[in-house]
């Protein structure tokens, strides 16, 4: 039952959110299961949106409006990691009666980061290109997209990065911009298209954006209603993501 790895530490560090997948299983909704796992709507899509970030296909399939606020229900792959999941809850007791002493679980906690980009996909280098003292990294999401990361050369070497290791690509939301399908991007900027699926307005800021990827990725963008308005961008509509490589930060796996 392998996984993508970086998908598999991420069951391990943060277990209630791969929980929530039971939930949608039972409740066939987003709201309910919700509910049942103890979390707003809000955290619940955030929760989806990660994990089908992280997973090779997505995890949970979506129909905005369906019963109860949103059907939903597991794909096949989404499946598949709930079994592992609820296999994981059998051994979690043996690992914490293992531990020696609290303070090794506050070491662990501490090892395992958290990191407040919203936007994190799961990828795989496939090219490294050398560029002075930095390297332009190319990274393959699912489904044959791609995007480019610049980081330091020393960086590269730090995290042994070679074509074949697999990463996830950390993207805060306000460094996304959002263009018209007509608009021409930024040369040299990485560019993505794909349909907004959300918009949520926010009373004395940006609205946050969701764009849905053709690979069933998710992103998460920031942009005034003004903005919005001005390049004709709307739910169900199509639009284009922007943002320079050097605005894409890098992880691998402990």
């Amino acid at each position: 039952m392998s996984l993508p790895s970086l998908l598999s530490q991420h069951i391990v560090r943060r277990p209630q959110r791969i929980a929530l997948l039971q939930h949608i299983a039972e409740q066939g909704s987003i709201t309910r299961a919700a509910k049942s796992a103890g979390l707003s709507y809000k955290a619940a899509w955030d929760a989806i949106d990660e994990l089908n970030n992280l997973a090779q296909k997505p995890l949970v399939e979506r129909a905005v409006g369906g019963k109860g606020g949103g059907g939903a229900r597991l794909s096949s792959e989404g499946e598949r990691v709930l079994r592992l999941y609820q296999k994981l809850q059998a051994l979690q007791a043996q690992v914490l009666e293992a531990a020696e002493d609290a303070s090794d679980l506050d070491l662990l906690g501490r090892l395992m980061l958290r990191t407040s980009a919203r936007n994190q996909l799961h990828g795989k280098v496939v090219a490294i290109d050398g560029q002075g003292r930095n390297d332009l990294i190319r990274l393959e999401l699912a489904e044959g997209l791609w995007i480019d990361a610049q980081i330091t050369h020393d960086s590269t070497v730090h995290l042994e990065l070679q074509p074949g290791t697999e990463v996830v690509a950390l993207i805060k939301a306000g460094w996304l911009e959002l263009l018209a399908p007509e608009q021409a991007a930024t040369s040299g900027h990485n560019l993505l298209s794909g349909t907004i699926e959300a918009i949520l307005d926010a009373e004395d800021g940006p609205s946050e954006v969701r764009i849905a990827l053709p690979n069933g990725q998710i992103l998460c963008a920031l942009a005034e209603p003004l903005q919005l308005r001005t390049r004709g961008l709307s739910v169900e509509q199509p639009v284009q993501v922007q943002f320079s490589p050097s605005n894409v930060l890098i992880g691998t796996p402990l």
